[in-house]
């Protein structure tokens, strides 16, 4: 999916708004259609305009993949339904029964589910690991060990992995390093530069940006797995309509400036969350303390708008913050214009209870929106005085 503004030398924000996007040639309409079609004229059988039916192909969606490419400095970018979508499709392509996969133990609770419910039964095993201790990353790996799959920062631990590294670790066992860059967005972090193979995405997070969408994305830098990739997209079939697509893009045209303010945001969080005596410990990769902070400095342009920290009070404080906040909405989900909070134990991190990855009951979990800030501290103080 090569596009002339990816090959251009342009800047992100540019990429962002114009990549995959050059005005309709007919209309001269700036903005990209919304192409709500299913299927396509031809001349003649066999002969059409590079489109024939809207699962293999949409230009709408077209647009949104060429778009997320250039933004990931890779060459093929592929939109899914969704972030499980489109890792069912990379794992059902990069693994098959008696593989071995290598991933965080501290690893967002769907990707688990996937590993342990679905791909288990396909006979595909799941080791979870620490991805900072890298001896302990290479014991993991095996003959069978087909990738590691790494998320930095982590959800919701916001643990750090040295993406370069990690990179070495994969390829010298002649496996491929998979990094989910949903926390980070492209705009904060670009693992294909530092060695990764593949990026995936929930787009429904900061790509999009505003809540009202669902979707994923993958991103190659290698030719030849790109073309793997989008054979099984198409057979797979679990592909955004263009609508859903046009959504996504239309969000990422604001990534970079929304990116700056979501992190903003989060550094005056944090500021507060450390003075108060509620907080037992507070969990940022731009903290000096954090262990994963000076990998974050190399790697990432800022540190990000996903903000946890540990109750004193235990579980039971911890629940009542997220009860009592107001501006901070109570939900699931994140990266979108509005601040959300979350008690990972029992929602988006319920079906790992039990397990090698199950979370903290003290721990809370804030997607630090774009409001006005002093609205945002002043709501966290009020919840934190009544606990």
């Amino acid at each position: 999916m090569s596009d002339e503004w990816a090959e251009g030398g342009y800047g992100f924000d540019t990429l962002a708004i114009h990549a995959g996007q050059d005005p309709d040639p007919t209309t001269g309409a700036v903005v990209v259609p919304i192409y709500q079609t299913s299927t396509y004229a031809q001349s003649e059988v066999g002969q059409h305009k590079g489109y024939e039916y809207s699962r293999s192909g949409n230009p709408t969606r077209t647009a949104l993949e060429t778009c997320l490419a250039a933004l990931e400095a890779g060459r093929t970018g592929l939109a899914f339904a969704s972030g499980l979508a489109a890792e069912d499709c990379l794992l059902r392509t990069l693994t098959k029964p008696g593989a071995h996969v290598v991933i965080p133990d501290d690893a967002y609770g769907g990707t688990y589910r996937l590993f342990a419910g679905v791909l288990a039964k396909w006979g595909v095993e799941a080791t979870p690991v620490s991805l900072l201790d890298l001896d302990a990353v290479r014991a993991a790996v095996r003959s069978e060990t087909s990738l590691i799959w790494c998320e930095t920062p982590t959800n919701p631990l916001l643990n750090v992995a040295d993406i370069e590294a990690l990179a070495g670790v994969a390829h010298d066992a002649h496996a491929r390093l998979v990094v989910d860059n949903t926390f980070a967005s492209p705009y904060l972090q670009q693992p294909l530069t530092l060695g990764a193979d593949v990026v995936v995405h929930s787009t429904t997070k900061y790509v999009g940006g505003h809540s009202d969408v669902v979707g994923g994305a993958l991103v190659t830098d290698d030719a030849t797995l790109g073309e793997e990739l989008a054979y099984h997209q198409n057979a797979m079939g679990g592909v955004p309509g263009a609508f859903d697509s046009w959504l996504v893009l239309r969000g990422v045209k604001t990534l970079g400036v929304r990116m700056d303010r979501h992190c903003a945001n989060a550094q005056r969080v944090v500021e507060l969350l450390q003075s108060s005596d509620k907080v037992a410990a507070v969990l940022y990769p731009g903290l000096p303390g954090h262990p994963g902070h000076e990998v974050a400095a190399k790697q990432m342009r800022d540190f990000g708008g996903m903000v946890s920290f540990r109750l004193a009070g235990g579980e039971a404080a911890a629940l009542e913050v997220c009860r009592r906040t107001k501006v901070f909405t109570l939900g699931e989900s994140l990266g979108g214009v509005e601040s959300l909070i979350e008690h990972p134990a029992r929602m988006t991190h319920a079906s790992v209870a039990g397990s090698q990855l199950e979370v903290p009951g003290d721990l809370v979990r804030l997607s630090v929106g774009i409001e006005t800030v002093d609205d945002l501290l002043g709501d966290l103080a009020t919840a934190l005085a009544g606990v």
